[in-house]
């Protein structure tokens, strides 16, 4: 038989529960993109996982035509990109990968990091299962807010296609952009920000 004693008690507090979760997000660093030679994609992102640095590099299945046969593949969503969480002052190690060409950003200001919300909105779209892929980036038409189905919550711009609709998420910062199949219902206008 064992016997357990608790020796310690701890008691977190509403206050004490928010101070903690404001330190928190404080300590998260923010997304950067960084410029990849072609096809270095996958090398890029496993370098940096392997250096201890936050990757994202979104895939999505595409089929290609061969002479001989057809395949669906996994490939980036953004060719040539690859999203990381890194301390600018200490951006030595991402610059010396391999593959790597540089970071997104101006001479100017340095590297411009990418809003969380963008970010999450892709991730949103891939993990729905619903058919995606790349598209034109647009920076003007009807914003919406999707309410039902598996993209619930994620903003973006609504596109009527033949006789379906698609809703294009952007990330202003690459001038590219993402879609993915919607039914008409599932959305509602955003009030335009006054």
């Amino acid at each position: 038989m064992y016997a357990f004693a608790i020796t310690e008690v701890i008691v977190i507090t509403r206050a004490a529960a928010a101070e903690a979760a404001d330190w928190f997000e404080m300590d998260v660093l923010p997304w950067y993109v960084v410029r990849v030679r072609s096809n270095f994609e996958r090398v890029a992102a496993a370098s940096f996982h392997e250096k201890g640095f936050e990757t994202y590099l979104p895939l999505y299945r595409s089929r290609r035509k061969w002479s001989d046969r057809t395949k669906e593949i996994d490939v980036p969503l953004f060719p040539g990109y690859v999203f990381s969480r890194f301390d600018t002052a200490l951006r030595l190690p991402i610059l010396t990968t391999p593959g790597v060409v540089s970071i997104v950003g101006s001479n100017a200001t340095g590297p411009a990091a990418v809003p969380e919300a963008e970010i999450e909105a892709i991730r949103k779209l891939l993990q729905s299962k619903l058919p995606i892929g790349p598209w034109p980036f647009l920076s003007a038409g009807q914003h919406v807010v999707v309410e039902r189905g598996p993209l619930s919550g994620v903003e973006g711009i609504v596109v009527q296609i033949k006789n379906g609709f698609r809703l294009v998420v952007s990330v202003s910062l690459l001038q590219r952009s993402v879609y993915a199949e919607i039914d008409r219902d599932w959305v509602r206008p955003v009030k335009a920000h006054v």
